[in-house]
């Protein structure tokens, strides 16, 4: 497949036996080291740009989780083999896993959208003081705010059959948001490089499982790392945050927003009228420069 914008040669890492994850480490290897961390139905390609605009001095370490974009997408029943379990904790078992093996043990910034959101912070839980930075993009690290109503749109991949069935065998979530997650129309080519990564229903496996693992009750087995997530979030308010956010998105809005501002109230903030879900898409001109003056005037 061709990906437009994407002149990166993705590398490969055994997350689990038989199981590899496709990454990106772009950058110095002696660069302060940023870890973005994409969400669903996206991969490593919604990050192409801040990449592009940062890898000449930082250290870009970019995966595609198990599941999605360009790495393996093995089946969860108990009987296959290999066998993969879509979980939170698994997503957060494998960031650890790839920078493990890439020999990062000190301090990043962490760059998150989407789920990644939830993955990155249940992540930084294990060691909350290797986050020195963070960069937050349209995403959340705590339940779903009680004055925001779930989306039905999501409800109906999470809790029905035949949503599921339908998202799996029409790849209608990734084809969704690539059309409907910005406000500019986004190039046929850049809407296939989002969604043809899933097309089948072996490959869409994993875009119907993240909305599944979404908690929404106490009972939920994400809830936990959610709460203590949400509980921890206020102690990273003095490090340095920037924040960049679409406010035409249906899933992560206002009421997300205003929960990032609550809990880290000295964040710089760029948020936008005219962006959507997929922000680095619909203002990657101005959000890659203002990101890389946030950086550089924040060094680690």
């Amino acid at each position: 497949m061709q990906f437009p914008d994407y002149p990166f040669t993705p590398q490969r890492f055994a997350a689990r036996p038989g199981i590899s994850m496709s990454f990106l480490d772009e950058g110095p290897r002696d660069g302060e080291v940023i870890v973005m961390l994409h969400g669903n139905p996206s991969w490593s390609y919604y990050w192409r740009h801040l990449v592009l605009g940062l890898r000449d001095s930082y250290r870009c370490i970019v995966p595609d989780h198990v599941g999605m974009g360009l790495s393996d997408k093995p089946d969860d029943a108990p009987s296959a083999s290999p066998q993969y379990d879509y979980t939170l904790q698994s997503r957060i078992e494998d960031v650890d896993a790839l920078l493990a093996h890439l020999g990062i043990t000190g301090p990043v910034t962490l760059a998150v959208h989407d789920w990644g959101g939830m993955i990155g912070f249940g992540w930084a839980l294990r060691d909350p003081m290797r986050i020195k930075r963070l960069v937050i993009t349209n995403t959340a690290a705590f339940p779903l705010p009680g004055s925001k109503r779930f989306p039905l749109r999501l409800a109906m991949g999470r809790d029905s059959r035949l949503g599921g069935w339908l998202i799996r065998r029409f790849n209608l979530f990734a084809r969704g948001a690539a059309r409907f997650g910005t406000v500019r129309a986004l190039p046929k080519d850049v809407r296939a490089a989002y969604a043809d990564v899933y097309n089948g229903w072996d490959k869409a496996i994993s875009t119907l499982r993240f909305m599944q693992d979404i908690p929404l009750h106490a009972g939920d087995r994400a809830m936990p790392v959610v709460q203590a997530s949400a509980q921890a979030l206020a102690s990273y308010a003095d490090r340095p945050v920037f924040i960049g956010w679409g406010l035409r998105d249906f899933v992560f809005d206002k009421h997300f927003l205003a929960g990032f501002r609550r809990a880290l109230p000295r964040a710089l903030v760029r948020e936008f009228d005219d962006a959507g879900h997929y922000v680095m898409e619909d203002k990657h001109e101005v959000l890659v420069p203002a990101i890389r003056r946030f950086l550089d005037a924040n060094p680690l």
